[in-house]
């Protein structure tokens, strides 16, 4: 489970070193929304009360039929299910959520920022402009948090991940039956959204036969369900954001420019991180506080901020991020140096796993379990990483090649902040 996130762990009671009552235990620690199915020969009334109210799933004794276990099973992948839908909901739905922070010191972004603000004492459209990395989300947050609407729901739409025939279920929702499959109603992201903010991330995904159904929802101020014979109206702020040059994908016939000039109403260029370095030593001390504190890491060394500075971040702050990420889970307290960089940023590579510390070295500072989860983490997003430059963010070959579910590997994506349109061409 340290290695590996699981949504089920069937386990027996009585076992030898740990029972299962332990096993239990440890593992809602660890993971709380890990269902726990109990299986034991010596079943008892007491026990299985005692499980319940611990938080196992269910309580099964032997012997059993197959089919009373796969049943049991079946019903607890669908709790856990339902426990990540409303989770994700939950974060979909979030008013306004705490601990995003603009921090910056450049004029380039504090005029983008005076900009945002300006903005939100209106509902006019917005479209961000700018290169991957450059903090596009953050800003839409902080105008909606910023706006009237701030009370109300913030839903982002990552339109790269959605598949082209499912774009108008996801967006207007559908009524029961109006496909195979469809055996409830569902409500869509522009309900969900009523009154707040709908953040159309990598706008330029959206395939064009839908570009078409979108203008006319924004005309309308309405929008009619799959299968649905009633339109509902809606009251939805547009932020739009790209990394692509949309007027060039309208000349090309790629997306619609009736649709670019309902969305192009306030456009804001959001600036690469190289077009603002005053930018790099704030970042970098706000990503320090945050992954370094914890393992007692309070800073770092002069090299360090000014190999940092003299980068040109392809992947901007998102880049900035995880390299500093990366610099905490293998440095050492008190203060990063220049060797826990990555080697592009010209930090001369460390020995190597086989050869070991060279003779005289210290051991690194920390437990042996603190220094093994954090050599883990780095692995795990470097990995990670690779995996999806090689198939181009499909998350689906990336699991099959990771011999993971692919619920598996989104989870662990989730814990590295790491995203699959990022890494789309």
């Amino acid at each position: 489970m340290a290695q590996e996130p699981f949504a089920l762990v069937i386990t027996d009671v009585r076992m030898p070193r740990m029972n299962g009552m332990e096993l239990l235990a440890a593992i809602k620690q660890r993971d709380p929304d890990v269902e726990v199915l109990l299986l034991t020969g010596y079943p008892d009334v007491q026990t299985a009360v005692s499980a319940i109210k611990q938080g196992a799933f269910d309580y099964l004794a032997k012997p059993f039929a197959e089919r009373d276990l796969m049943e049991r099973v079946a019903k607890a992948i669908a709790h856990r299910r339902m426990k990540d839908r409303n989770e994700g909901l939950k974060e979909r739905l979030r008013p306004g959520a705490a601990g995003r922070r603009l921090v910056h010191g450049s004029p380039a972004f504090a005029q983008v920022v005076a900009t945002i603000e300006r903005t939100a004492r209106t509902d006019a459209s917005v479209l961000l402009l700018g290169e991957s990395g450059t903090g596009k989300e953050l800003l839409a947050h902080h105008l909606h948090d910023s706006s009237a609407r701030a009370g109300r729901p913030f839903v982002p739409v990552d339109c790269a991940s959605i598949p082209s025939e499912l774009f108008e279920s996801e967006l207007f929702g559908h009524v029961k039956g109006a496909f195979t499959g469809a055996a409830n109603h569902r409500l869509g992201l522009f309900q969900l959204a009523e009154g707040g903010t709908l953040f159309l991330d990598e706008l330029g995904e959206l395939p064009v036969p839908f570009q078409a159904k979108l203008l006319r929802a924004l005309q309308e101020r309405s929008v009619r369900p799959v299968g649905g014979g009633e339109q509902l109206p809606i009251d939805v702020r547009i932020v739009a954001a790209t990394n692509r040059n949309l007027q060039k994908e309208v000349d090309e016939g790629r997306f619609r420019a009736d649709l670019f000039y309902r969305l192009d109403v306030v456009r804001i260029a959001v600036p690469p991180l190289r077009e603002r370095r005053e930018d790099v030593d704030l970042l970098a001390a706000l990503f320090v506080q945050r992954f370094g504190s914890p393992l007692g890491i309070g800073g770092l060394l002069p090299e360090v901020g000014a190999a940092l500075r003299a980068h040109d971040w392809p992947g901007n702050v998102r880049q900035l991020r995880n390299v500093i990420e990366r610099a905490c889970a293998l440095g050492q307290p008190p203060l990063l140096r220049l060797e826990d960089l990555p080697p592009e940023l010209g930090a001369a590579p460390g020995p190597s796993a086989e050869s070991g510390p060279a003779a005289g070295d210290e051991p690194p500072r920390g437990t042996f379990a603190e220094l093994k989860a954090r050599h883990i983490a780095a692995m795990e997003s470097s990995y990670l990483e690779a995996l999806l430059k090689k198939h181009r963010g499909n998350v689906t070959h990336c699991s099959e090649e990771a011999g993971m579910a692919r619920s598996a590997f989104q989870k662990l994506m989730q814990k590295h902040g790491i995203r699959s349109s990022d890494f789309r061409e």
